[in-house]
């Protein structure tokens, strides 16, 4: 396993609140990945440019939140074959 770790810039106190201007105050997150997870964490990085992990990890959440939002709303999600047909995407089993 990969032991991956965000550590943002957090302040002294974790109470403190921002001053206009300044960064609120984050959590520090730490989670294992299985190689083939950490493979993919890194092919995402690299296709969307992204600077960090944690910004591929927040990109990731709010799409899956989106998502889920709107399956939530009776939305239903679908993709177009290599025919042109459109086909449903089950994103929830």
């Amino acid at each position: 396993m990969t032991s991956l770790a965000f550590s943002p810039d957090v302040p002294a106190r974790a109470n403190d609140r921002a001053a206009p201007g300044q960064r609120a105050p984050k959590n520090r997150v730490q989670f294992d990945l299985a190689p083939k997870s950490m493979e993919r964490l890194n092919a995402l990085k690299a296709k969307t440019e992204a600077a960090s992990y944690a910004e591929v990890v927040k990109n990731a959440l709010r799409l899956y939140e989106a998502l889920i939002e709107e399956t939530d709303n009776g939305k239903e999600f679908f993709v177009r074959d290599s025919s042109g047909a459109m086909v449903p995407y089950r994103l929830f089993l």
